[in-house]
């Protein structure tokens, strides 16, 4: 692998197998040991709107705009954060409304990332299927070298 600098875009929900994929991002980007430091961006993307049923009168705010957003923020990007500061990776966090694909995808494309890092729960066929996976169209679709991590 050659020492140039890379952007890796890592996707980040919280889960397990994100924050095994968030390990692997920043191991990717505290091995290049040339005189330029990769960077590591963690995205984080959410639904689109507050759900609200139709017997709510005033919809709920965004979660990124409650009290609680702070405490669940640091809990989500808990892992990433820690090891990128253990290795000194520079790390830009990130968070986007929408679907978790087509965002990854168009914040590759806008930020010209080298690899994209997500995690892959392994659903079964039927599951993945019905209901698609992100780390599917990730692959299929993507300008760049992804890397999925299997739980």
């Amino acid at each position: 692998m050659l020492n140039l600098p890379k952007k890796i875009l890592v996707a980040i929900d919280g889960s397990p197998i994100s924050d095994k994929a968030a390990e692997e991002a920043v191991r990717m980007a505290a091995s290049n040991q040339g005189p330029y430091k990769s960077t590591i961006i963690a995205l984080l993307v959410l639904p689109n709107a507050p759900r609200s049923t139709f017997t709510d009168f005033v919809p709920a705010p965004p979660v990124t705009q409650t009290d609680q957003w702070d405490d669940l923020r640091k809990r989500i990007f808990y892992v990433i954060q820690k090891n990128a500061e253990e290795s000194a990776t520079p790390l830009d966090i990130r968070v986007a409304y929408g679907d978790p694909a087509d965002e990854l995808l168009t914040l590759a494309d806008r930020e010209k990332v080298d690899v994209i890092v997500i995690g892959s729960s392994g659903k079964g066929f039927i599951k993945r299927k019905v209901l698609g996976s992100v780390s599917n169209r990730v692959v299929q679709n993507a300008k760049c070298s992804v890397y999925v991590v299997r739980g």
